[in-house]
């Protein structure tokens, strides 16, 4: 066997196994992403539900909630960034850094400093690559976050818009991340999570007019229960459609993997087929030579 065909053999070898591990890949996000899916379905009625509650209280009440109320001077801001722990899954992380960055720039435009929060082992690691701080940062969950996760991360958020902005507190807290549209489609987003945005408007709200309430003991005080239970929800919510976002980039892009590597297998075999036809031309060519030679010497002899 020629050095040439032994190239192609060992190439065809090496891409089948990548080939079984990138189908092995995307079979398993296919499978998980149904769960994903799931689980966004079932978390968004009440993620819904609770921003119609906060938003009939403080569209009805008269009360000054610090979750609710712009200050005068917005100096600092969070962004809170969730992005993916693993990779190979196409240009999932790298779309949400971008738009992260993106809302970096537009508020140093406004004159605001910008306080990052990460999730995620990409997101983590482009900050530390560059040297740049982070207020707080988690991982481990980005596939399959659950609700204490998700509270873990709105409380570390809520503590910082709390606090004074000389003990390092924020004015701002926004989020960005990965909206989940369908298997095909996934949008990278930003919301602004709090203050909390009150706009005066004549048309009629998606799911009907506000409920009135009554609130007891007081407004202030239901607000208070029920703004953090509203970030929570907010935040785990996005975690799962991030979550989803990520196995349905992850399942796409492996899918395409692995059509390359059989496009590269065929390529590779028509090459490897042409080395052999070679070889086996040169090996009749040089027998023939030889047997021409032979019979000459053989007839020179007589």
């Amino acid at each position: 066997m020629g050095a040439q065909l032994r190239v192609y053999r060992r190439k065809i070898r090496t891409i089948q196994s990548t080939k079984k591990i990138t189908r092995a890949m995307e079979l398993i996000a296919a499978s998980r992403i149904v769960k994903a899916q799931r689980r966004v379905a079932d978390s968004t009625p009440y993620a819904e539900a609770i921003t119609r509650a906060v938003s009939a209280v403080a569209s009805f009440s008269e009360v000054d909630h610090p979750l609710t109320t712009e200050k005068e001077e917005r100096n600092r801001a969070a962004k809170l960034l969730l992005t993916s722990d693993r990779g190979l899954a196409g240009a999932f992380s790298s779309n949400a850094i971008k738009e992260g960055e993106r809302l970096t720039e537009l508020l140093r435009s406004e004159d605001k400093e910008v306080v990052p929060f990460v999730v995620g082992r990409k997101g983590v690691g482009f900050y530390r690559f560059r040297n740049r701080e982070m207020a707080a940062e988690w991982t481990g969950f980005s596939e399959n976050p659950t609700y204490a996760d998700a509270k873990e991360v709105a409380d570390a958020v809520i503590d910082a818009f709390l606090k004074p902005e000389d003990e390092g507190g924020v004015d701002e807290i926004h989020i960005v991340f990965t909206q989940f549209v369908n298997m095909v489609t996934q949008r990278t987003v930003t919301r602004r999570l709090l203050p909390l945005e009150i706009e005066e408007t004549e048309e009629e709200l998606e799911g009907g007019a506000l409920p009135l309430y009554e609130f007891e003991p007081s407004a202030e005080e239901v607000l208070d229960a029920l703004l953090p239970r509203y970030i929570e929800s907010r935040v785990y919510n996005a975690m799962l459609q991030s979550a989803a976002s990520e196995l349905a980039a992850r399942r796409r892009a492996m899918k395409s993997a692995t059509d390359n590597a059989e496009e590269l297998i065929k390529s590779y075999t028509r090459m490897a087929n042409a080395a052999r036809q070679a070889e086996i031309t040169q090996e009749i060519s040089e027998i023939v030579g030889g047997a021409e030679a032979l019979a000459s010497a053989t007839a020179g002899s007589e």
